[in-house]
């Protein structure tokens, strides 16, 4: 966390109406020193607590193509941003099967307060005043889940609940680039939305709700590539809605 705030904004001082900005909900794996998860500090690097290489790709957004970025500080294990106030998963007393002791019976009042509602204040704000043309939420999914043994063949995948518009170009335009892609895959925006849910469709705001396979951006280089991929197909995809 930066100043005690579970997010980070970069690059909102090239924000200009009608642009992109994107939004990173589970891009840091950091828990808060007043809170105890309970669990094998390893599993911190794992894809229950963050989404991996998201956070290496948002800065880029913001920092090398020009789409400022609001990123999360917080390990989803400590609030997933990506849930709605009243959903159990807000904080999770699991995840993936692994047990997470220090949230049964959490105040979870105070962890709503603490880090969800600031983290969506502030995103609210900045779109008022961004005024995007489309959001991009970005996300990344393991190739496997320890709980499935369902394949995930997807390199990259689009997440849309009734707003489809931009999820429509966007698979063709990364099917184009040769990709697998998957349509409302490893996850359907049917059922986990959350924030775009709020932020974009309440708001008749067009967006991307992109998830990328985590060993095509676990490194640098995979992260500044797809950076660059993410820019263009979503610029162009911008131009189409």
């Amino acid at each position: 966390m930066i100043d005690g705030l579970p997010y980070r904004q970069v690059g909102t001082d090239m924000m200009r109406p009608g642009g992109l900005i994107c939004v990173a909900d589970h891009a840091s794996n950091h828990v808060p020193a007043e809170v105890d998860l309970g669990i094998d500090r390893k599993l911190l690097d794992d894809h229950i607590a963050l989404d991996i290489g998201v956070e290496g790709i948002a800065d880029r957004l913001a920092r090398r193509h020009g789409i400022p970025a609001h990123i999360a500080t917080v390990s989803r294990l400590v609030c997933d941003f990506h849930r709605t106030e009243d959903d159990p998963a807000a904080v999770p007393t699991s995840s993936d099967g692994h047990l997470v002791p220090g949230n049964i019976g959490a105040d979870i009042e105070k962890r709503l307060d603490l880090y969800h509602r600031p983290y969506h204040r502030a995103l609210e704000a900045m779109i008022k005043d961004a005024k995007p043309r489309m959001i991009v939420a970005l996300h990344s999914f393991t190739p496997s889940l320890a709980t499935s043994d369902v394949e995930r063949p997807w390199e990259v995948a689009l997440l849309y609940n009734n707003d489809d518009r931009a999820a429509l170009h966007a698979i063709r335009l990364f099917g184009e680039q040769g990709l697998t892609v998957g349509d409302n895959q490893p996850y359907s925006g049917k059922q986990l939305n959350a924030t775009m849910d709020r932020h974009a469709e309440a708001q008749g705001i067009p967006y991307c709700t992109v998830e990328i396979r985590q060993d095509q951006i676990a490194t640098e280089a995979g992260q500044a590539r797809w950076a660059m991929l993410l820019a263009d197909v979503m610029g162009r995809v911008a131009l189409e809605v």
